[in-house]
């Protein structure tokens, strides 16, 4: 296998791409998270920290660290704020995951992008393949609950993405994740064979 495979993983709060993600990190593929950039921009870019003070005041930094409940309450209360905090962050997610993916492919043949918003964000251009990771919203629900969430929150959240009925149209995998945790170990061999048959 010589040709160069990124793979975006997405999916709706709750439905379980973070795990999917972890059972590609464990059969020892690298990976990235865009949430994970996107926080280390937001706390260590000094050009990023002077914008979000302009745009959400002194509050949202606390010392060097971001006030992330503060903008977390003020972002998903309100799109538009939200869309703010989107345009200052996400060109930076996308620069950093282009030139760690060329570092990447020096020594790997496939990656994996874990980002819940990668319709949302336009990231699918990123991507030779985008797997969407589904589940029933009541079971989504249940695990947000079951990690501290709180439903407002989860409802919040939830209406900041784009439903599944839409990406299931874009996407060019998709994965119900319903059930248990070997089932979704099964669906990502099944991937990983898919892959090697399309390349």
């Amino acid at each position: 296998m010589n040709k160069k495979i990124s793979v975006g993983i997405t999916g709706s709060i709750g439905s379980g791409k973070s795990e999917f993600t972890r059972l590609a990190e464990q059969s020892g593929f690298p990976v990235i998270r865009a949430d994970d950039l996107s926080k280390e921009i937001l706390a260590e870019n000094p050009e990023v920290k002077k914008q979000v003070i302009k745009k959400f005041g002194n509050e949202a930094f606390i010392g060097n660290q971001p006030n992330r409940k503060y903008l977390a309450e003020i972002v998903f209360s309100n799109p538009l704020k939200l869309r703010e905090l989107e345009r200052i962050l996400h060109p930076l997610v996308i620069k950093e995951i282009e030139k760690q993916k060329k570092e990447i492919f020096k020594t790997h043949n496939i990656l994996f992008v874990e980002s819940a918003l990668i319709y949302e964000a336009d990231l699918e251009k990123l991507f030779d393949f985008v797997v969407l990771i589904t589940a029933n919203r009541d079971i989504r629900l249940k695990r947000k609950l079951s990690q501290g969430m709180t439903e407002e929150d989860f409802i919040k959240r939830e209406m900041n993405q784009i439903p599944d009925e839409e990406k299931r149209k874009r996407a060019d995998f998709i994965f119900l994740n319903d059930g248990s945790l070997d089932e979704l170990k099964t669906r990502f061999n099944l991937l990983l064979t898919l892959l090697s048959v399309k390349n």
